[in-house]
Protein backbone atom coordinates (compact mmCIF):
# COMPACT_ATOMS: atom_id res chain seq x y z
CA UNK A 1 0.00 0.00 0.00
CA UNK A 2 1.53 3.04 -1.19
CA UNK A 3 1.15 6.78 1.59
CA UNK A 4 0.93 9.98 -0.08
CA UNK A 5 4.14 11.46 1.52
CA UNK A 6 2.01 15.38 1.50
CA UNK A 7 -0.56 14.90 4.11
CA UNK A 8 -3.45 16.98 4.07
CA UNK A 9 -3.71 20.13 6.87
CA UNK A 10 -4.07 19.52 10.09
CA UNK A 11 -3.49 15.47 9.33
CA UNK A 12 0.29 15.45 10.51
CA UNK A 13 -1.34 16.38 13.89
CA UNK A 14 -3.00 13.64 14.00
CA UNK A 15 -0.26 11.34 12.74
CA UNK A 16 2.10 12.87 15.83
CA UNK A 17 -0.51 12.86 18.76
CA UNK A 18 -1.13 9.09 20.70
CA UNK A 19 -3.75 6.92 19.07
CA UNK A 20 -6.05 7.67 22.53
CA UNK A 21 -5.81 11.13 22.20
CA UNK A 22 -7.37 10.71 18.27
CA UNK A 23 -9.75 8.26 19.08
CA UNK A 24 -11.01 10.72 22.44
CA UNK A 25 -11.84 13.71 19.72
CA UNK A 26 -13.57 11.10 17.33
CA UNK A 27 -15.74 9.71 20.00
CA UNK A 28 -16.00 13.60 20.49
CA UNK A 29 -17.47 14.01 16.88
CA UNK A 30 -19.28 10.93 16.90
CA UNK A 31 -21.38 11.94 20.11
CA UNK A 32 -21.47 15.43 18.59
CA UNK A 33 -23.16 13.70 15.47
CA UNK A 34 -25.49 11.56 17.39
CA UNK A 35 -26.47 14.60 19.24
CA UNK A 36 -28.08 15.72 16.41
CA UNK A 37 -29.73 12.99 14.91
CA UNK A 38 -33.42 14.20 14.63
CA UNK A 39 -33.00 17.70 15.38
CA UNK A 40 -34.26 20.13 13.12
CA UNK A 41 -32.40 21.79 10.42
CA UNK A 42 -32.58 25.22 12.24
CA UNK A 43 -30.53 23.42 15.43
CA UNK A 44 -28.02 21.56 12.70
CA UNK A 45 -27.37 24.94 10.90
CA UNK A 46 -26.33 26.35 14.21
CA UNK A 47 -24.59 23.74 15.53
CA UNK A 48 -22.54 24.46 11.87
CA UNK A 49 -22.09 28.58 12.37
CA UNK A 50 -20.61 27.07 15.80
CA UNK A 51 -18.03 24.87 13.74
CA UNK A 52 -17.25 27.65 11.46
CA UNK A 53 -16.18 29.50 14.43
CA UNK A 54 -14.71 26.88 16.16
CA UNK A 55 -10.47 27.35 15.97
CA UNK A 56 -8.67 25.01 14.83
CA UNK A 57 -4.92 24.06 16.81
CA UNK A 58 -3.03 26.01 13.72
CA UNK A 59 -4.87 29.20 14.41
CA UNK A 60 -3.92 28.59 18.69
CA UNK A 61 -0.93 27.09 17.92
CA UNK A 62 -0.30 30.30 15.97
CA UNK A 63 -1.16 32.77 18.36
CA UNK A 64 0.35 31.82 21.41
CA UNK A 65 3.53 31.62 20.11
CA UNK A 66 3.22 34.74 18.46
CA UNK A 67 1.68 36.26 21.57
CA UNK A 68 5.16 34.60 24.08
CA UNK A 69 7.14 35.42 20.93
CA UNK A 70 6.02 39.10 21.21
CA UNK A 71 6.72 38.88 24.79
CA UNK A 72 10.41 37.60 24.69
CA UNK A 73 11.17 40.70 22.39
CA UNK A 74 9.61 43.03 24.98
CA UNK A 75 11.37 41.19 27.73
CA UNK A 76 14.62 41.56 26.13
CA UNK A 77 14.05 45.01 24.88
CA UNK A 78 13.06 46.30 28.53
CA UNK A 79 14.80 44.20 31.35
CA UNK A 80 17.58 41.34 30.24
CA UNK A 81 18.70 40.85 26.54
CA UNK A 82 18.68 37.15 27.06
CA UNK A 83 15.08 37.11 27.26
CA UNK A 84 15.47 37.00 22.99
CA UNK A 85 16.64 33.20 23.66
CA UNK A 86 12.10 32.46 24.34
CA UNK A 87 11.61 33.72 21.08
CA UNK A 88 14.56 32.27 19.00
CA UNK A 89 12.71 28.91 20.54
CA UNK A 90 9.50 29.86 19.58
CA UNK A 91 10.41 30.27 16.01
CA UNK A 92 12.28 26.93 16.12
CA UNK A 93 9.49 25.11 17.33
CA UNK A 94 7.27 26.76 14.38
CA UNK A 95 10.28 25.45 12.05
CA UNK A 96 9.73 21.69 13.32
CA UNK A 97 6.44 22.19 13.34
CA UNK A 98 5.82 22.81 9.86
CA UNK A 99 8.18 20.38 9.16
CA UNK A 100 6.97 17.71 11.39
CA UNK A 101 3.59 18.76 12.73
CA UNK A 102 4.64 18.40 16.03
CA UNK A 103 5.93 20.80 18.64
CA UNK A 104 6.15 20.86 22.23
CA UNK A 105 2.80 22.54 23.06
CA UNK A 106 0.70 20.28 20.61
CA UNK A 107 0.51 17.65 23.07
CA UNK A 108 -1.17 19.73 25.64
CA UNK A 109 -3.87 21.65 23.36
CA UNK A 110 -4.88 17.45 22.14
CA UNK A 111 -5.13 17.20 25.87
CA UNK A 112 -7.70 20.12 25.93
CA UNK A 113 -9.59 18.39 22.73
CA UNK A 114 -8.64 21.32 19.99
CA UNK A 115 -9.38 19.95 16.96
CA UNK A 116 -7.30 20.05 13.36
CA UNK A 117 -9.79 21.64 10.46
CA UNK A 118 -10.34 18.65 9.13
CA UNK A 119 -11.64 17.18 12.06
CA UNK A 120 -13.62 20.07 12.65
CA UNK A 121 -14.84 19.62 9.02
CA UNK A 122 -15.28 16.07 9.54
CA UNK A 123 -18.34 17.25 11.94
CA UNK A 124 -19.62 19.85 10.20
CA UNK A 125 -20.34 17.97 6.50
CA UNK A 126 -21.48 15.10 8.59
CA UNK A 127 -24.27 17.38 9.87
CA UNK A 128 -24.67 18.92 6.84
CA UNK A 129 -24.87 15.45 5.19
CA UNK A 130 -27.79 15.25 8.01
CA UNK A 131 -29.41 18.24 7.28
CA UNK A 132 -30.32 17.50 3.73
CA UNK A 133 -27.64 19.13 1.95
CA UNK A 134 -26.56 16.22 -0.37
CA UNK A 135 -29.61 14.17 -0.48
CA UNK A 136 -29.73 15.02 -4.76
CA UNK A 137 -26.11 13.98 -4.59
CA UNK A 138 -26.33 10.87 -2.42
CA UNK A 139 -29.74 9.03 -0.59
CA UNK A 140 -28.31 6.62 1.76
CA UNK A 141 -30.30 6.95 5.39
CA UNK A 142 -26.48 6.51 7.39
CA UNK A 143 -24.34 8.78 5.37
CA UNK A 144 -23.38 10.96 8.09
CA UNK A 145 -21.95 8.29 9.74
CA UNK A 146 -20.31 6.58 6.45
CA UNK A 147 -18.92 10.39 5.24
CA UNK A 148 -16.84 10.33 8.96
CA UNK A 149 -15.54 7.04 9.23
CA UNK A 150 -14.69 7.00 5.57
CA UNK A 151 -12.43 10.42 6.15
CA UNK A 152 -10.80 8.29 8.67
CA UNK A 153 -9.02 5.80 6.54
CA UNK A 154 -6.99 8.61 4.70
Amino acid sequence: MSHNTKEPAGENVRKVTSQKQNESIDEMIFFNIRNYAGKSAAEISERIKQLDKEWDIERVLDLNMSALALCGITLSLVFNPYSIVLPILLLLFFIWHAFQGWCPPIPILRYFKIRTRPEIDREKYALKAMRGDFKDVFNEEEFALRAFKATQKI
